[in-house]
């Protein structure tokens, strides 16, 4: 019963054979062998983008710092949503890599960023005005920190936005393919079409035991992003061990039907959460994870049987009134069963 987050469960078994047998013999270092450059290939082929630029790194942190530090100078502002996975989990790392760039936070209800909102902060943006910070990249993050999605016209109209302010749009896609598997489209369609320039294609949440593909449609920020990751210290010596898992990964769809069986176990999950007495979904679980306001006597029950999950409150609410809720998230991952959520869902029941 781990639902603590996607980051926990195990790598599926088609990466972990592919890193034990890129263990075998040698290759050349830095990317430069043989299935870094299919990975690109077969990259390009997905999201049919045959000049795009990509580059693999290990975390889903790195690849979006170093986007948004290769397009950001530092006096001008990266917009974000409030709570974007950039403003609340990644240390200050856009900032730093951009040698201290802003994040311009911006509203809207249930994790997406309003558009409206978003024209605004960018119409108030100084510029031509030396006493003021000036405008910098949009970048969304897809799914959302809270569980929600943007939908494709959503997108579109965000990055229409950005465009007629002359600012590039970055998509955080550490949880691309579950994105993309609930809203049943192409990744073509959730990232150029609408307008994004960059994406950060995740892995690692999703049965990978650690790598994220950087994709510039424009490949023009290419070798400034190399340098910048090498200076960095993300390129990794021994690449191919980033390139067998996402070689592995895009196999036959098998980033897709990962994501289709996190989604699906939270689907399940989500609601058995809905016929809990006094159980509340907080936003809509449109993809692999959810918060719910449950009382604390049933975050009690489900600690003593072993469930892991994050609470937003310290562990010692727990020791609260026995019908006080208390806010909490669940995240599944590939590798989730129904067993599992029907053993967590009568732990919060009884």
């Amino acid at each position: 019963m781990f639902y603590a987050s996607d980051n926990g469960g195990p790598v599926a078994p088609e990466i972990m054979q592919a890193l034990v047998a890129a263990n075998e013999g040698y290759a050349m270092p830095y990317g430069n062998d043989a299935q870094s450059a299919h990975v690109v290939a077969a990259l390009r082929e997905l999201f049919e983008a045959p000049e795009a630029a990509v580059h693999l790194v290990a975390t889903g942190t790195a690849a979006n710092a170093l986007i948004l530090g290769t397009w950001t100078r530092p006096w001008e502002k990266i917009f974000a949503h409030r709570t974007a996975h950039v403003e609340e989990d990644e240390c200050g790392a856009p900032e730093f890599y951009s040698n201290g760039a802003k994040l311009h936070l911006v509203d809207g209800a249930d994790g997406r960023m309003n558009a409206a909102a978003l024209d605004r902060a960018l119409a108030a943006t100084g510029q031509g005005n030396v006493h003021n910070s000036q405008r910098g990249p949009l970048t969304i993050t897809q799914v959302t920190e809270l569980g929600t999605l943007y939908p494709l016209d959503h997108i579109a109209e965000l990055c229409a936005i950005a465009r007629r302010y002359g600012v590039r749009c970055h998509m955080d896609g550490a949880r691309f393919a579950n994105a993309l598997a609930a809203l049943g489209c192409s990744p073509a369609e959730m990232t150029w079409k609408a307008g994004i320039d960059a994406v950060s294609f995740g892995g690692t949440k999703n049965g990978c035991m650690g790598v994220e593909a950087v994709i510039f449609f424009d490949p023009e920020a290419s070798w400034e992003f190399e340098l910048r990751r090498k200076r960095g210290a993300h390129l990794f010596s021994k690449h191919r061990f980033l390139a067998a898992q996402m070689e592995a990964y895009l196999q036959d769809g098998l980033w897709l039907r990962l994501a289709q069986r996190a989604n699906e176990a939270m689907r399940y999950l989500a609601q058995g959460l809905g016929k809990l007495p006094g159980a509340r979904l907080l936003y809509p679980a449109e993809a692999n994870m959810a918060f719910a306001a449950l009382p604390a006597a049933a975050h009690r029950r489900a600690r003593d049987v072993g469930a892991q999950y994050y609470l937003s409150a310290p562990e010692t609410a727990l020791d609260g009134a026995d019908d006080r809720p208390l806010d909490c998230r669940l995240v599944c991952d590939w590798s989730q069963d129904k067993a599992a959520a029907d053993a967590f869902l009568a732990a919060l029941r009884d």
